[in-house]
């Protein structure tokens, strides 16, 4: 199994977004270090996230790694513009001599939308058209393509081409059957976030993503999947709660608000964190099982682990990461036969 963390920049008013962009260079270069497989890097355009661009976030990261795995998570496809996420992309790819990645999705937030003129209307059918478009451009270096959202390209070329043939894409979803099933018709790798609610309970959708795969003619044993999830590790299960629950706690109200949820509790929390909840937050040896416990119900290929949920301090991702890196997963890949 890989295992590796995602970000999604959090920023805060006591460190603006120079000072978080500085820091999240430094946890991937440590990550790459400490042997991890993956670091992601997720698209908001609100004030309390430092990224907007993973690409450019990505390309700082590839000139100070060496064998880390590049990946969003995610571009925000359908406000974007598919040929210049492929251009991005693949200059990544270059700059990584072959380590970047593209997870698409349609978005948590919607921002992006009247951001770039688009009409939240057309939510579904923005993604699903570009997408067409994104997986067009990396498997031909010419071009013709008509679409409703986009100007039509006749017989052009779009440059440069990435090392990977093909480059990777995903699908990131949160748990729309549509979604899964898309992903699963068009022999994609799938993202699932896992960020609430028992993990038990997305089983069903890793059966409908497999099942549809084999009813689409591929083979669902060659189709990668990824769990995403709030993970923090700490030297002991107290260390890791509290490092985390503050800032986790303030997020998660903060979006809560928005949406009419109820403020988030210690004692929710403390549920999550419980064997059949869905935060890996505790001791090493507490996040090893959880992700050896997951591994046994989905059979998933890649781990992904959000730390820095509202913005956990610097020294205590660091410290997170390195213990991840060091401890859980070659625990992890001795257990699974790795």
């Amino acid at each position: 199994m890989q295992i590796g963390v995602y970000s999604f920049g959090d920023a805060t008013p006591e460190i603006g977004p120079g000072r978080r962009l500085r820091d999240l260079i430094e946890e991937i270069v440590l990550a790459d270090e400490v042997g991890l497989d993956v670091f992601g890097v997720g698209e908001h355009h609100r004030p309390d996230y430092s990224i907007s661009s993973p690409a450019v976030v990505l390309g700082a990261a590839a000139a100070r790694t060496q064998r880390i795995r590049l990946t969003s998570a995610v571009s925000v496809l359908s406000s974007d513009d598919p040929v210049r996420v492929f251009q991005q992309f693949a200059t990544v790819d270059l700059l990584s001599d072959g380590r970047a990645e593209i997870m698409a999705g349609r978005g948590s937030f919607v921002e992006s939308f009247p951001l770039f003129g688009y009409d939240l209307h057309d939510y579904d059918a923005l993604f699903t058209e570009k997408l067409e478009l994104l997986l067009k451009l990396r498997d031909s270096e010419r071009i013709t393509w008509h679409g409703t959202h986009r100007p039509a390209l006749t017989e052009l070329g779009v440059y440069p081409r990435p090392v990977q043939q093909p480059l990777p894409v995903w699908v990131a979803v949160g748990g729309t059957p549509q979604s899964v099933a898309r992903a699963a018709t068009l022999g994609l790798p799938l993202a699932i976030a896992i960020i609430g609610g028992s993990p038990e309970h997305f089983v069903p959708m890793v059966e409908l993503y497999r099942d549809t795969a084999r009813r689409a003619g591929h083979d669902p044993a060659r189709l990668a999947i990824s769990i995403n999830s709030h993970a923090f590790v700490g030297e002991s299960p107290e260390d890791a709660a509290n490092a985390f629950f503050p800032p986790y706690a303030a997020a998660m109200t903060r979006i809560g608000r928005e949406r009419g949820w109820p403020p988030t509790t210690r004692r929710q929390f403390d549920a999550s964190r419980s064997p059949r909840g869905a935060l890996l937050v505790g001791s090493v040896q507490q996040v090893i099982d959880k992700i050896l416990s997951e591994h046994e119900l989905f059979h998933h290929d890649r781990f992904l682990a959000q730390m820095d949920v509202g913005g956990v301090p610097h020294a205590a991702l660091m410290k997170s990461i390195e213990l991840l890196g060091t401890r859980v997963a070659p625990a992890v890949r001795q257990a699974l036969g790795a």
